[in-house]
């Protein structure tokens, strides 16, 4: 019999999980290696480390799609996060793959996303010599900068689901793409991602008033159906029935459901995402983060002194200044932003 509540977890997952599963107790393991948790098996132990990460705290204030949103219900970073693992675990489960494997992938899969979303993303790509992604700063925020500087030594098989994840206008499925996760969790997560925010994005700029539910174009709506719970039911039944699990494969998708979610996706992109109306507020938000850029790099003892901003040993100034940038929410760099370039009156006491 197991002699710890871990041995008994991993003994579990070896007679439960799909031969094709990712186990923990067969994990590629940790660049520092570390002496095993009694209770909690490697991914279980990654995902509460990512969980109790002031990175993962803060994404409860950084843009998803409204800038600052005023209302209570619209989503941020941090439920983004919360309904992608939904997805995935919906998946993994069904197919037998590894729950804890892909919530642990989840959890970290945006912590390096900027403030102000995507467009704060392009800003940073503008001013970064060699460019800025949010899925690079995302294992620099686990590697390197979470837990004062130590990072949090998470296992191989999480930070490459957290670096897999990455889609942008591109292609959604791995197979064929040339690109090679190391699980076929890490494929789970490519495309919860996708399902998730195509879906509460959709929700978003409903309750926004930027369209009607109705304006969806038919055909997407005659393959994925109308309405939320339909286009979930369906995107998710798909990847679950179509993956080739069994048969040595990857995570799939149905040509004509395939078909429609990127046709969703560019749906979001003509009519939210590049949206005048909401583009024209990031065009502002973008402002901040140059405007900070800038001012950062003209003196950095000065940014040192008034925000303790200090660079890693090894590391260039300016990696410190992007590291700090990346890493604020929405409301923090307005307020930063305010503090140093908006006037205040002249009072006397």
């Amino acid at each position: 019999m197991p002699g710890t509540i871990r041995e008994m977890l991993e003994e579990l997952e070896e007679r439960t999980l799909h031969p094709r599963a990712t186990r923990a107790s067969q994990s590629r393991g940790r660049e520092r290696p570390e002496p095993e948790d009694d209770e909690r098996p490697s991914f279980q132990r990654d995902r509460d480390r990512l969980v109790h990460s002031k990175a993962f705290r803060r994404l409860a204030g950084k843009t998803q799609v409204f800038l600052a949103p005023r209302g209570d219900h619209y989503r941020t970073r941090l439920t983004h996060t919360l309904e992608v693992a939904q997805v995935a675990r919906s998946i993994a489960r069904a197919l037998r793959l590894n729950e804890m494997l892909v919530e642990a992938m989840v959890m970290g899969h945006d912590l390096g996303h900027t403030p102000f979303g995507h467009a704060g993303e392009r800003i940073l790509n503008d001013v970064v010599p060699g460019g800025f992604h949010h899925v690079i700063q995302s294992v620099r925020v686990v590697d390197v900068l979470e837990n004062d500087g130590q990072g949090l030594n998470l296992t191989a098989e999480v930070r490459d689901g957290i670096l897999r994840h990455s889609k942008g206008k591109g292609n959604v499925l791995l197979k064929g793409s040339g690109a090679k996760a190391l699980t076929l969790e890490a494929e789970i997560v490519r495309l919860a991602d996708i399902i998730a925010y195509v879906n509460h994005d959709l929700d978003d700029a409903v309750r926004a008033g930027l369209f009607e539910e109705a304006d969806v174009p038919a055909a997407i709506r005659g393959v994925l159906g109308g309405g939320a719970t339909s286009r979930y039911r369906t995107l998710i039944r798909d990847v679950i029935r179509r993956s080739d699990v069994d048969g040595g494969g990857h995570i799939e998708m149905s040509p004509d459901v395939h078909e429609a979610l990127l046709a969703l996706r560019d749906f979001l992109y003509a009519r939210v995402y590049e949206n005048p109306v909401v583009h024209d507020e990031f065009v502002k938000a973008q402002r901040i983060l140059r405007d900070l850029h800038g001012w950062c790099l003209e003196d950095l003892a000065r940014l040192r002194e008034r925000h303790g901003v200090v660079a890693r040993e090894g590391d260039p100034p300016e990696r410190a200044v992007i590291d700090w940038l990346s890493g604020m929410t929405d409301r923090f760099a307005i307020g930063v932003w305010e503090a140093i370039f908006v006037p205040r009156p002249w009072s006397v006491v």
